[in-house]
């Protein structure tokens, strides 16, 4: 617990203005992400692809995140979080616009890979936008609100994609796409600016200090407790829908909603994460407990049926949504500065994107190989290596 002026110490007015456009900026790259599973049939049907060259309209995304996750932080560094979210948000319509006026499956696949580059960009700038915003004793709430973009992006397509597919084409939902990244374009360049302390701050650092910072095993170890966290989450979030139609016999609308509960319990639970995380002073906690929590869930998903099905998403949201949170209001704390911050993101967001390409990978073939229920137990060691990892770091 925080005593003293330091727990009393608030942020300004205006951060949680930078809030809002950040989050705004960051949904954009989930909204776009996530436009393509809803209408995967119409695709498949309108560019004559087949499910494994299709799969790759969602994999190239992670891969490009991978690609650009340190880089990012570098051109953060270089250029800073405004001229880099821009560029960010401005990566995420021109892509969009690319894949809704393409006629071939390759030019779609290369829109695809211009809309990563901006998600991954602004998965880097918008958690160190915060952090420069917000003192350490107040991140954990605006941490936890940033930790809901991705499901956020996820729910708004998911029910917002059909509906525009259906009556005006898909095309429409790359225009929407589009239409919504250019808001959130506009609104980060009218109201997004930097903190007085951090103008007046060196922008450059010594190559001595940012190579102490980049051999900071406890950034490391967030890193691939991150990782094994993304693992556990796109595993079940890829698979359980296949699980629920092809084992249990449910139609594919109740089986996509039924596993859409955990990011749906995730909006809530990821700012409760934060609060908690600020009010016992401690991020380790709020990482280690949660993910020991979702390793142990693995015991159950592909033994369920019935109501017991929506219990266990229910308890893997409460799970999930403290862990990003929580992650990423560690990493301004093993930084030895503010203009390092981008540098921590970058590589914290390495371990998220190697995670979310493993993930779907190495759950899929353990399920070919050893079956649903063996492959949810073969789960719960990475959730222990991630445990032991956080635990290990020299962290809050």
């Amino acid at each position: 617990m925080h005593s003293g002026t330091a727990a009393r110490k608030k942020p300004a007015a205006y951060a949680w203005v930078i809030l809002a456009v950040v989050y705004l900026a960051g949904v954009a790259g989930p909204v776009n992400l996530f436009k393509v599973p809803p209408v995967m049939p119409v695709l498949i049907g309108a560019f004559h692809m087949d499910i494994a060259s299709a799969a790759w309209l969602m994999s190239i995304f992670s891969v490009t995140g991978f690609i650009l996750a340190i880089p990012a932080g570098f051109i953060m560094q270089r250029f800073g979080p405004k001229a880099t979210g821009l560029a960010s948000i401005a990566f995420v319509v021109a892509g969009s616009v690319l894949g809704a006026v393409s006629t071939t499956a390759a030019s779609l696949l290369i829109s695809r890979f211009v809309e990563g580059v901006g998600m991954g960009l602004i998965g880097v700038v918008a958690p160190a936008a915060i952090a420069m915003w917000f003192p350490a004793e107040a991140r954990g709430l605006p941490m936890g609100v940033w930790a809901t973009w991705v499901p956020m992006g996820n729910i708004v397509m998911f029910n917002a994609a059909p509906i525009l597919s259906g009556r005006f084409g898909w095309q429409a939902v790359w225009w929407a796409g589009a239409i919504f990244s250019a808001t959130a374009l506009v609104l980060y360049a009218i109201f997004f600016r930097l903190p007085a302390a951090t103008k007046t701050a060196a922008a450059a650092q010594q190559p001595a200090e940012l190579g102490k910072a980049m051999a900071n095993s406890s950034l490391w170890l967030i890193s691939l407790s991150f990782l094994c966290f993304n693992i556990l989450v796109l595993a079940v979030t890829t698979f359980y829908p296949t699980f629920l139609t092809d084992v249990l016999h449910l139609d594919l609308a109740r089986a996509a909603f039924l596993t859409s509960v955990i990011m749906l319990m995730s909006l809530v639970s990821s700012p409760v994460g934060g609060v908690i995380s600020d009010r016992i002073g401690s991020r380790k906690k709020v990482v280690a407990l949660p993910l020991a929590g979702m390793g142990f869930m693995f015991l159950f998903p592909f033994h369920a049926s019935g109501w017991a099905i929506a219990a266990v998403m229910i308890l893997m949201g409460v799970f999930l949504g403290p862990i990003p949170t929580a992650t990423f209001a560690a990493v301004p704390e093993v930084m030895p500065s503010p203009q390092l911050i981008g540098m921590g993101m970058g590589v914290v967001a390495l371990g998220q994107n190697l995670g979310m390409v493993i993930g779907p990978a190495m759950f899929g073939k353990l399920v070919d190989s050893i079956g649903w229920a063996a492959a949810g137990y073969a789960l719960i060691p990475v959730a222990a290596i991630g445990v032991v990892a956080v635990l290990l770091a020299r962290v809050r």
